[in-house]
């Protein structure tokens, strides 16, 4: 049935085992997370689905990031969470926390929620492409608030879909409204309708503008052809109902938009009035924040009960309503559904050579939950670093590097993994601990490990400038210390072809206790 290959999660976020809802989707028990603590709604009889009313949060004492990483096959995929906070905690404060995808801020709630969306929860969903073999869905605490979810699903979509060439693969298209006409919310999650990417729709109703005085709603007495067609595979039923105007009024949408970003909007139509029989019976504009963008005649492009999409996109957009507007010219306008999307620009991410050496530095030094090294070490780029790490651009800017590490007054116990050579743009180490396992043999052969595999930690370079290390186990042994890893540099010099002094201007101290 696909042209692409197809993986799907749907994720109970506090969920104790696995279950199929009355949809027939299969949910899965709480997995792939960093950290956090189970939750349940306090009115759980309010909440017809079971992935609804159990949640995971994270408090301040799991740090302030954490993640949902889910191992995924690298492609382009559908992202829907559910939030929710019914008072799940008893403090009757809703949380502000910010989410990522693959590094990108994408969501930002902030305190009060709305009453409705606080009691009830609400569904936010995306497109990102994954490149690395893992979705990471991340969580940024705001103050010391503890980020909430209910529920996580990612499913696999076809790459080409939502005109991914053009737009490129480097931008998250994040759902602002996702509308049928002339029926009600239906879709996975809320009605046995099936759409192969997983979107749910909602009734247009509340978006349309109190100028649009005059429509009816309409169906179709037959099936609509060219539907769940690649790449976007829209579902037949979108089709199958429209909203058309009546006598000489035009129909108009009001879209709540973010100011200052981009818009990708479809088009959904389809001839389902059998008194059109012929081009030229039905024509009219749409007109897109006061500019007409395109003059619509569905029967000349498809012939009746065949489903034609078009899309748009709005540059720049300076107000934070946008307003769709279906102007006659003959005959009345008709609409089957309309979706409209920011084009989020994807954040840069961290080199990963250096996020597998990250990683391997959190489990060889046992950095602490309360750290929240989680996720992307360097991004949302709107977020600060992991704690204690510094990041900045490479060279060319196009993605993010590790310079700085200062694990000062941590209480580290373990040791420094040999992995720490990929870290090519690393100038300061500091951990403050008795390293454990650094001592004697170990000692050297991480050091040596260092030296010659990270320019930044090499004794000599090229053009004959030494770095200087100052390895100190205490105060009272620096000078001996010292003096034998100079003894350890000499040692190099018949092997490495070159000689030179110490350049005490290129410092690096690495202090490991």
């Amino acid at each position: 049935m696909y042209t692409f290959a197809y993986t799907a999660y749907h994720i109970d976020c506090g969920g104790p085992t696995n279950f199929t809802d009355k949809f027939n989707t299969t949910w899965l028990s709480d997995r792939f997370y960093t950290g956090g603590t189970i939750g349940l709604v306090s009115e759980p009889l309010r909440f017809q689905s079971l992935q609804e009313k159990t949640l995971r949060f994270f408090p301040i004492s799991s740090g302030k990031k954490n993640c949902y990483i889910v191992p995924v096959p690298s492609g382009r995929y559908f992202v829907r969470t559910f939030t929710v906070y019914d008072n799940y905690d008893g403090k009757s404060s809703t949380p502000s926390f910010d989410l990522s995808v693959e590094g990108t801020l994408v969501f930002s709630w902030r305190s009060p929620w709305p009453a409705e969306i606080s009691r009830s929860g609400a569904y936010s969903d995306l497109f990102a492409f994954v490149s690395d073999g893992e979705a990471d869905v991340c969580f940024y605490s705001i103050a010391t608030d503890s980020p909430v979810i209910a529920s996580l699903e990612l499913i696999q979509v076809d790459p080409a879909s939502y005109d991914s060439a053009s737009i490129g693969n480097h931008s998250v298209l994040v759902n602002y409204g996702r509308l049928s006409s002339g029926s009600e919310q239906w879709g996975p999650g809320f009605s046995n309708d099936t759409d192969v990417f997983g979107r749910s729709w909602q009734s247009g109703a509340e978006f349309r503008s109190p100028n649009s005085v005059g429509i009816k709603a309409v169906s179709a007495i037959k099936n609509v052809i060219n539907t769940d067609q690649r790449p976007n595979y829209f579902p037949a039923k979108l089709y199958q109902t429209a909203l058309m105007a009546i006598g000489n009024s035009a129909l108009e949408y009001e879209l709540p938009v973010d100011a200052k970003l981009d818009y990708l909007m479809w088009f959904h139509f389809a001839e389902i009035d059998v008194s059109v029989t012929k081009p030229g019976q039905r024509v009219f504009d749409v007109v897109v924040n006061d500019k007409n963008v395109s003059r619509v005649d569905i029967y000349k492009q498809v012939g009746s009960f065949a489903a034609y999409s078009w899309h748009y996109t709005v540059n720049n957009l300076s107000s934070s309503l946008l307003s769709v507007k279906l102007v006659p010219v003959v005959g009345a306008p008709l609409i089957c559904g309309l979706e409209n999307y920011a084009i989020v620009l994807a954040d840069l991410s961290t080199v990963l050579d250096q996020v597998i050496a990250m990683r391997a530095l959190k489990e060889s030094l046992r950095v602490p939950v309360r750290m929240g090294w989680n996720g992307d070490p360097c991004t949302p780029t709107n977020w600060d670093a992991w704690e204690g790490v510094t990041c900045h651009p490479n060279k060319d800017e196009t993605a993010l590097v590790v310079s700085q590490i200062d694990l000062g007054s941590q209480g580290l116990k373990g040791y420094i993994s040999d992995q720490i050579g990929r870290l090519t743009n690393l100038v300061s180490l500091a951990t403050y601990c008795c390293v454990m396992g650094l001592y004697g043999s170990m000692l050297s052969k991480v050091l040596t490990n260092i030296v010659l595999v990270s320019p930044f930690f090499q004794c000599f370079r090229q053009q004959i400038k030494w770095k200087y290390f100052s390895f100190w186990y205490h105060v009272s042994e620096t000078i001996s210390v010292q003096k034998s890893w100079r003894a350890y540099c000499s040692m190099l010099l018949p092997y490495s072809g070159h000689t030179g002094n110490f350049n005490s201007s290129s410092m690096v101290m690495i202090t490991l206790g």
